[in-house]
């Protein structure tokens, strides 16, 4: 086996028809707290919202299976697999198709969020075990690369953040080419787009998911900041400079679609919330989406996707509990692309 790009397999971009979604339950303590119930409450209502667009899987603890049968609706079903906590997007397989639409799918290293969590050994297993369960052809990378970190248009860019994969918590021992070639060679891309830094506070470190998202080839919304006081302005100015001086793989520049933040939001011991309107899934003819207790900004937010996506049927969800632990709606979902698994 050489690699994906060689075998003929690219990421798809999220909006090509799905299988299902993959989701995993939320389970560590030290990240939740009391928080816990609440975020398992909302993943809950996300899984069971997905289910009424394509089915849902989650992964879940063979103690949490009771749990999560009584929260979730029907086309919610489950896998018990070992897993640390919730953040499939990041440690879960990334999902590649052919030409043939043969499903194949890339296992990367994991080590949560730069060490954040010492045990993070059981989530780092995750991607190959799905793989495995599917009877689906397994790459892998020693790359630390989380799926929150990349976004794909399908045709050929692929808009990745610095502060992830160029990070000294994440892969030391790799320049920036050598991180290109690995994206180039096993997500099928010809065009790098470069984020900088990550909201304030942002535990996964800088995100794309929390910055800038394809809304379709050429077309991206991203989230900015209007207050020039707020430590957020400078980042998201940066990158929206980034992005208007981008090019598409077919050389073409980028439409930029501007999605103002929700107002700043604290927890208990101070650290701002990251909380970004663009940390959404595509689920087939809809799109879920957050709200976060901000009623003008979280309207306005549903405005903008209406207008972005007239085809789909947009859902908001209050999703405040799961900024807590660092997360969104993105980094709680991972869809899997129609097609026949492909073989080893």
């Amino acid at each position: 086996m050489t690699n994906p790009l060689a075998d003929g397999f690219e990421m798809p971009a999220e909006w090509t028809p799905h299988e299902r979604c993959w989701m995993a339950w939320p389970s560590r303590g030290e990240t939740w707290g009391e928080h816990l119930d609440g975020a398992r409450d909302v993943v809950a209502e996300i899984a069971n919202t997905i289910a009424r667009f394509e089915p849902v899987t989650i992964v879940t603890k063979p103690k949490n299976v009771a749990e999560v049968s009584l929260l979730t609706a029907n086309g919610v079903a489950q896998v018990s697999l070992p897993h640390d906590d919730c953040w499939i997007r990041d440690y879960g397989p990334t999902f590649i198709v052919d030409k043939k639409k043969r499903v194949a799918g890339v296992a990367w290293k994991w080590n949560a969020w730069g060490f954040r969590y010492e045990d993070h050994e059981r989530d780092a297993k995750v991607a190959a075990e799905i793989l495995k369960h599917l009877e689906m052809r397994a790459y892998s990378h020693a790359m630390v690369l989380e799926g929150g970190a990349v976004d794909v248009d399908g045709e050929g860019a692929v808009i990745a953040s610095e502060a992830v994969l160029l990070n000294q918590n994440r892969n030391p021992n790799m320049t920036r080419e050598q991180v290109e070639e690995a994206l180039i060679e096993y997500l099928g891309v010809q065009q790098v787009i470069w984020l900088g830094a990550g909201l304030q506070d942002d535990i996964t470190g800088g995100q794309t998911a929390n910055l800038a998202r394809f809304v379709r080839p050429g077309v991206v919304v991203a989230l900015t900041c209007s207050d020039p006081a707020d430590p957020n302005h400078k980042v998201l100015s940066d990158n929206l400079v980034r992005l208007k001086a981008a090019r598409t793989a077919r050389g073409e520049p980028l439409e930029v679609i501007e999605i103002e933040q929700p107002r700043p939001m604290f927890d208990a011991e101070g650290r701002r919330l990251a909380l970004s309107y663009v940390n959404y899934y595509m689920p087939n003819d809809g799109i879920v989406m957050p709200a976060f207790d901000d009623g003008a900004s979280d309207r306005k937010a549903f405005d903008t996707m209406t207008r972005l996506f007239p085809k789909r049927e947009i859902v908001q969800i209050p999703a405040l509990e799961l900024a807590y632990g660092g997360g969104g709606i993105h980094s709680f979902t991972l869809p899997q692309p129609v097609g026949a698994a492909a073989k080893r």
